[in-house]
């Protein structure tokens, strides 16, 4: 089965790439306004930052149509392990396509994404995801 991008890795494996690969990236594709209120990624010592690309822009949610010129400006190289992260991995895996049929040869998709999945109460952040499986973040 072609994905049309490397696949898919847990935040739990994405967090793993990130302590042994220094040249891994994760590219954070969502809002401004999400990296402002909800958090983000808190990456091991001797990674490198988060990388903040929105994939949509707030407030219209358009697609960024410059996303993969930006992308290749702030990840220039091609051939390192490329983690999106969204909220809940359907903007990210778009991501990861875009940036395959750009010349990434490692886009992943982080399954679940920073908050995860809604519970049966509607509320993200307590079924799956980077927060909801403990790793670190911070406030934005």
């Amino acid at each position: 089965m072609n994905l049309a991008y490397a696949g898919d890795l847990s935040p739990d494996d994405s967090f793993k790439l990130l302590r042994e690969d220094p040249s891994a990236r994760i590219v954070d594709v969502r809002t401004d306004a999400e990296w402002s209120y909800v958090g983000l990624p808190n990456l091991p010592p001797g990674s490198l930052d988060v990388v903040l690309l929105s994939w949509q822009l707030f407030p219209s949610m358009e697609v960024n149509h410059a996303f993969i010129t930006q992308l290749m400006e702030l990840v220039p190289d091609q051939s390192a392990p490329v983690m999106f992260l969204c909220r809940s991995g359907v903007r990210s895996r778009s991501a990861a396509i875009a940036a395959t049929s750009a010349g990434y040869s490692s886009a992943f998709n982080i399954t679940g994404g920073f908050e995860g999945d809604k519970d049966p109460n509607g509320h993200r952040g307590q079924i799956n995801g980077w927060k909801a499986i403990g790793l670190p973040w911070i406030q934005g």
